[in-house]
């Protein structure tokens, strides 16, 4: 069985085990069942295995020497020391800030917090002037102040990692206004977008009936098409300049490149990822016919052309082999699994008086049972960066393929050791954390490539 299949078929068999339960006449809608207590348990039993995985990485980052496949490369002997500094210091602010939203998380569920909440944006709209008749008004009210607290709640931490941690290693480039002038565009996007849909959601849920899962599935492939298509040319302007490649020798080479493999590109762009850090990244985007790769400067900065060249031809592999579309089919899938499985749960009166609520409102019905479906999620995400990490050495065995492997090799090192990426992990940690393998995995890997 296939990465692929595996990820598919996790839920199809918790689903039927949730229907082999109900046959066992196990009574999900019994008074008293403890959801509450089964999430607090679950959520700290993750916690402390994911603690011990951090505890794992930490001590592979204290190591004086980098990994003995690398102990020949110039450039890893020259920055190691480096990496593991930005990497402990990232460690050590995980360690803190994984506490901090486990005590946040359990405050919420134990406190009650999340009815007070839902009450006092009740309470609001009473003196609005509105009845107890306006559920989704409430909801939206609910989602805005959910949203702020926990965005006040997390903004030291945010702070302390973009103008400490990055800052002292020498990535962060923003100011405070433009880190706070990004927030409020963040959240007037959010507001402008994400409440309208999330109105119109919730309308299609009490429209639809018991079916309505299949409906707002179908919406949400819509909404994520149309978003997928205006966010490169109507929200990331906002944030970023985004200019074409200048004509010249790159242009030219992954124009080249790009009808080699008869791959539709119709834009080449360069965005200012300088403005903001100094990390660097390629991708492409765009549907059917109508393809665009962007660059960040900053790698135009840090690697030749050659090296582009094999990163453009690593992305373009994820193309070619049709990685994205498998990807977007699995989690199509899976979220309709979702929607499914939470119509089993809409109506569970026992959740929601398990965490303390006397109403049973559908977007809190949604954010409970996400609570309880936490196990499946953890598995699937735990798979997903398998299938990952999978497609990425398949798109590193595609660029060398086009024959740029000494180049992708060399590309590879050199971006990691710009970025001050971790070159001494631990198996377990990267084996549950990573989308991407280690660079000493991606090197072997292409090494054995014929």
């Amino acid at each position: 069985m296939t990465i692929e299949w595996l990820v598919i078929f996790f839920p199809s068999y918790k689903l039927l085990e949730l229907f082999a339960m109900d046959r066992l006449n196990f009574d999900f809608n019994a008074p008293g069942t403890p959801y509450k207590e089964f999430v607090l348990a679950f959520s700290w039993a993750v916690y402390t295995f994911e603690q011990y995985l951090s505890f794992r990485q930490y001590r592979k980052l204290r190591e004086p020497n980098p990994p003995k496949s690398l102990q020949d490369i110039e450039e890893v002997r020259e920055k190691f020391r480096k990496t593991q500094e930005y990497g402990l210091d990232k460690a050590k602010f995980e360690f803190v800030s994984g506490l901090f939203g486990q005590l946040q998380s359990t405050w919420i569920i134990v406190w009650d917090i999340l009815p007070w909440l839902w009450n006092l944006s009740g309470e609001w709209l009473t003196y609005a002037g509105y009845g107890t008749d306006y559920e989704i008004t409430q909801s939206l009210i609910f989602t805005v102040i959910m949203t702020l607290m926990s965005y006040l709640i997390s903004l030291p931490l945010s702070l302390y990692f973009t103008f400490v941690i990055e800052e002292r290693h020498g990535f962060n480039k923003m100011t405070l206004g433009l880190f706070f002038m990004d927030t409020i565009k963040g959240f007037l996007i959010a507001g402008v977008i994400g409440l309208p849909i999330l109105s119109l959601v919730l309308q299609i849920i009490r429209w639809s009936g018991e079916n309505f899962y299949f409906y707002v599935w179908i919406f949400m492939i819509i909404f994520n098409f149309i978003l997928l298509t205006i966010y490169p040319t109507l929200i990331q302007p906002l944030f970023n300049k985004v200019t074409l490649l200048p004509d010249g020798e790159l242009r030219e080479q992954i124009e080249a490149l790009a009808s080699r493999i008869k791959f539709p590109l119709k834009k080449l762009y360069v965005i200012d990822g300088s403005k903001r850090s100094g990390h660097s990244n390629a991708y492409f985007y765009g549907f059917f016919k109508n393809k665009r790769i962007v660059l960040y400067d900053t790698l135009i900065e840090q690697a030749d052309n050659g090296e582009i060249l094999a990163i453009v031809g690593h992305e373009l592999g994820h193309w070619y082999l049709n990685h994205t579309v498998k990807v977007l089919v699995i989690s199509q899938i899976h979220t309709l699994f979702l929607f499914f499985v939470f119509s089993q749960f809409i109506n569970n009166t026992a959740l929601y008086r398990s965490f303390g609520f006397e109403t049973q409102p559908i977007l809190i019905g949604f954010m409970l049972f996400q609570f309880i479906y936490a196990p499946v999620e953890n598995v699937v995400s735990f798979l997903m960066n398998i299938l990952s990490r999978k497609h990425e050495f398949e798109a590193d065995a595609f660029a060398k393929k086009l024959g740029y492997g000494v180049q992708l090799r060399s590309g590879l090192i050199k971006i990691q050791i710009k970025n001050l990426g971790n070159l001494n992990n631990d198996s377990w940690y990267s084996a549950y954390h990573f989308s991407h393998p280690p660079l000493p995995e991606r090197l072997s890997a292409i090494e054995k490539i014929d």
